[in-house]
Parts: structure tokens; sequence; C-alpha cells
């Protein structure tokens, strides 16, 4: 059976695996998603969208993402943790995303600190984590089905995609479902040790 490419609710929410994901707002095209949450999205609100014009990464970095290539996702997470703690969820993002890579597509990414994850030492994703007043909006963005033509060139760290490294399309929706299921795992244990 062909899984879907949509990152629609409709295709996306019959496919979760947990409790990441609701509520889910989809746009077609938006400046970033970390913009599309409510300041009062609860925990696992979800924004996606199919293009964004001004993704950005750490240290304003931009990110590029032709139309409906790339998965480009935002949660929310609202940790009963110490605000010292909130950067390493970079870090637990990192590795969620590295793992939902991997069982998707069989590849083995490696993470680069503080928030990229390679492959083969090229740019695959990255993480961008703001926290502000008790939450997190967690910004993730893969190069899912780049073709090598329209990766970009003008960037300190080569980029790739997983239509480069695997020589075939892969679904935005199923890695999408298997990264919020890999997050919550990850994100849940990463509680429980910053409050033991």
């Amino acid at each position: 059976m062909q899984v879907p490419d949509l990152l629609t609710p409709s295709v996306v929410e019959p496919m979760l695996r947990g409790r990441l994901g609701r509520p889910h707002l989809h746009v077609a095209r938006c400046a970033s998603t970390q913009l599309l949450l409510a300041s009062n999205a609860p925990e696992g609100a979800l924004a996606t969208a199919d293009e964004q014009w001004a993704g950005r990464g750490r240290l304003g970095r931009k990110w590029h993402a032709p139309r409906g290539t790339s998965l480009l996702c935002s949660t929310v997470l609202r940790p009963a943790v110490e605000a010292a703690r909130l950067p390493e969820l970079s870090l637990v993002a990192g590795r969620a995303c590295a793992e939902a890579i991997a069982s998707v597509t069989g590849l083995e990414p490696q993470l680069k600190f503080p928030n990229d994850v390679l492959i083969g030492g090229r740019k695959a994703s990255g993480i961008l984590a703001e926290a502000t007043e008790g939450r997190v909006v967690l910004g993730i963005g893969v190069n899912v089905n780049v073709p090598a033509e329209e990766l970009p060139t003008d960037v300190a760290l080569p980029a790739t995609s997983l239509l480069v490294e695997t020589a075939a399309p892969v679904s935005r929706a199923l890695l999408l479902v298997t990264l919020l299921e890999c997050l919550e795992h990850h994100y849940d244990a990463w509680v429980r040790r910053a409050r033991s």
C-alpha cells in the first residue's frame, strides 16, 4: 500500500500513534511554522506547511525548502522542568529525528551538536527550539524529496535529502508520524530524568 505524501490533518491524524500531533494546523505556505502556533496552544499542538518563505535555523540561518518537498513542522511542548534544562530539547529532538529517518529509510543519520542531523556528513535536517514562558516551540525541517539540483549550495554545511540518499521518494506523512512517535518517547524519558 502506498502511503500518501500529503501533510493535511485528514491524512496525518488517522496515522498518529501517540498524543503529539493534535490539534494539527496545516497550511500550503507560510513565513514559518514556528509562527503558526498560538501562545495558548496545548502541548502536542502541531503546525505543518508545504512551503515556507522565512524558515530559519539556529543563529538566524535560512532554511530553504522548495514547495512540497520537505517536512516542515513545529510542535508545542510544555515540560514541567527547570527553565535551564530547556535548551536540551534541541538534542532530544535531534535524536528523535535521526531515529525516525533511520526507521523510515534504513539510512544511518548522525547528530551534529547542537541541532543538525547529517547523512554521510551532509545536512538533511535542522532543529530550532524556541522557549518562552514555560513552553517550547520545537521546529523541525527535513529535506525529504528535494532533488539534488534544488538543494542549497550557498550553505556552510553541504546539504542532502532523503530522496538523494535513498534514490526513491519518501512519504512525508509517514516520516512525520514516525517523528512524532519517536519525539514523544525521547521527550517523556527526558522529562523523567530532568525531574529526578
